[in-house]
């Protein structure tokens, strides 16, 4: 009697004790979910102005606040449901002001800055962005006339966007990209190990930069494929691994394919693209 009562006794204070520690691991994971999402690339650049709530229960996190723009609200999402250990992402953040209208003037200029955003050669900040009718003015500096012309590409491929007029002005650094660069279009073909443009472009520069978490870069890059007429109705999953993107999904054709590839190359704190997306219907 008394052995079974021990046993009995015994039994309880191990399962109290799995029960704690299953809580006190649940609560560190929550815990480094928290910090992990404030400490990332995108909260402490993009996102430093607006007022985001995070809260973590096991696993599961809610957003709230407020954020200035529809675009801010989806980076925040995108880059939480990257960390590890998140399971769902319940988004209540709301957006201080209305969402412009689709494609007015305003609307163009939000996406056009958006796609610029991440792009690890073009400064959106120092970017002017004006729209009128579809027509995109580009204003500002660039160190080399191929900076310059991808900006001008970027912002052509803008849902809405009819024309672009780029009016920035070239300044001449130390050293210029290789010349045969120059003017060159964005085109659908990429061969095989070749750099982009904006990696050709952004290989000293990234050199110094700051460290870019995993989450960050998988926000970034779906974020950028999603503003792009191109890419944006592509069926595409983002992994990343120490700087090294994994795109798997569909592609309609090895151009659509290889401009996924070339989009997500130029974004911040990409090291390399392993493009495994299949090339068929994207329907």
């Amino acid at each position: 009697m008394k052995k079974t009562m021990y046993r009995a006794v015994l039994i309880a204070i191990m399962a109290s004790l799995f029960i704690i520690n299953v809580h006190l691991a649940a609560s560190e994971m929550d815990d480094r979910i928290e910090s992990t999402a404030k400490e990332s690339y995108v909260f402490k650049t993009y996102l430093q102005g607006d007022d985001i709530k995070i809260n973590s229960k096991d696993g599961a996190v809610t957003l709230t606040g407020t954020v200035a723009e529809e675009t801010r609200k989806s980076l925040a999402q995108e880059t939480v449901a990257s960390i590890p250990g998140v399971k769902s992402v319940d988004n209540k953040l709301e957006v201080k002001d209305a969402d412009p209208a689709v494609y007015s003037n305003a609307w163009l200029i939000t996406k056009v800055k958006a796609a610029l955003l991440f792009n690890r050669n073009v400064s959106a900040v120092k970017t002017e962005v004006l729209a009128e009718d579809g027509i995109v003015t580009l204003r500002g500096e660039a160190i080399s006339k191929a900076q310059k012309d991808l900006a001008t590409e970027y912002a052509k491929d803008i849902e809405g966007v009819r024309d672009v007029k780029n009016e920035m002005t070239v300044v001449t650094p130390a050293t210029r990209p290789d010349e045969k660069m120059m003017g060159k279009k964005m085109d659908t073909t990429m061969k095989p190990g070749e750099k982009t443009m904006g990696q050709k472009m952004g290989d000293a520069v990234d050199d110094t930069v700051e460290y870019i978490d995993d989450a960050s870069i998988t926000a970034m890059v779906k974020t950028t494929l999603m503003y792009h007429r191109s890419t944006s109705a592509l069926n595409t999953t983002v992994k990343t691994q120490e700087g090294v993107v994994n795109l798997s999904g569909k592609a309609a054709n090895a151009a659509e394919k290889d401009l996924a590839t070339k989009l997500a190359s130029d974004v911040r704190g990409v090291k390399i693209v392993v493009n495994n997306m299949e090339i068929g219907s994207t329907k």
